[in-house]
Formats: structure tokens, sequence, C-alpha cells
């Protein structure tokens, strides 16, 4: 394994990260770590003003699609999300070192990357549907619904420019269900 990885940052693109517990081990396996992994992301993002634009929280790594920061590189962001969690754990060591990070180029990919993140959970056997799994941004992406976490999309656009948007929308382009 090399020694550092490459990463492309500053790039402006969005970024698809993952990152895992210690041995990965499954320490957001409660909801209450899970709702605290939530409740830190939200202030985390608040502070070094990044957008999220999707999550999931699985019981034994978390995967993100978020903006580069404003205040400081993505890099330092993530090890203060991930050092503010792991400071309100009792586990030790709660995060393994490194993570993934994937640019993400293209609509295209966006919406593959959405996909994959939303059906984990599902694919996981964790629940039937998407939507039944609490700790991810997928309920937003289908009703617009406020969470925890604040989702930038098509939603949220809208509510900031004062429209009035519908009940119930796919947020991918295709008819299939994500």
């Amino acid at each position: 394994m090399p020694s550092r990885l490459a990463r492309f940052q500053q790039t402006g693109d969005i970024h698809f990260l993952t990152f895992s517990c210690h041995d990965r081990l499954p320490y957001l396996s409660t909801p209450a770590a899970r709702d605290l992994f939530e409740h830190t992301l939200e202030q985390i993002r608040r502070r070094y003003l990044f957008h999220v634009f999707g999550y999931v929280i699985m019981p034994e790594h978390v995967h993100l699609m978020v903006s580069e920061s404003i205040r400081g590189g993505l890099d330092r962001t993530i090890q203060a999300l991930k050092v503010s969690v792991s400071k309100q754990s009792a586990q030790r060591p709660f995060w393994l070192a490194r993570y993934y990070d994937f640019n993400v180029h293209s609509e295209e990919k966006r919406v593959e990357k959405l996909r994959y993140m939303h059906r984990n959970p599902v694919t996981r056997g964790l629940v039937a549907h998407p939507e039944e799994w609490e700790w991810s941004s997928f309920r937003h992406y289908l009703t617009g619904e406020i969470g925890p976490v604040e989702i930038e999309s098509f939603w949220t656009a809208g509510r900031r420019e004062g429209l009035k948007l519908p009940g119930k929308m796919d947020y991918l382009p295709s008819t299939n269900p994500p």
C-alpha cells in the first residue's frame, strides 16, 4: 500500500468520501452513535462552510458526498469531523486513519454515487427499502424532509428562494425509483 494517497482537492469538485471505524468494528451500530455522527457532521458543516449533497451512516463506515470547505482544506475538515466524533465516544481508537476520496466530475457520477450510498443499507440487509434507514439523506431527496444535516439539493435551493415545492419528487432524472 502506498505511504501517501494521491488526493485531488481544491479543484471545485464534489467529493465522494468513505471512511471506516477502527478495524471495521461496528462503532456506529446504535441509533445514539449514528445520531451523534449526524449532529457532529452538521456542526462541522457549519463551522467549515461546506455543502453536504448526500450521506449514509452504516454500522462500521460512513459515505459522504460533499463540496470542498471554504475554511480549510477538505482533509482538515474530515480530520476535524473524525476527531470530534471520537472525542465524544468511548471507543479508542474510533476511526481508521485514512479515507477514500473520489472526485465526482459529472452529473452521471453524482447520481451513481448517491444511488450507491442510499442503497447501501438495503444491500447490507439492514432495511428492505432505502427510506426505512433513518441515517441517510435519502428521505430528504425523496420528500424534501428536513433532517439533522442540511442537504444541498433542489429542495433546499427552493426553500431559500421561497418556492412552493411539490410534496414528493424523485431525486434522479429517470423514472426508476432510487
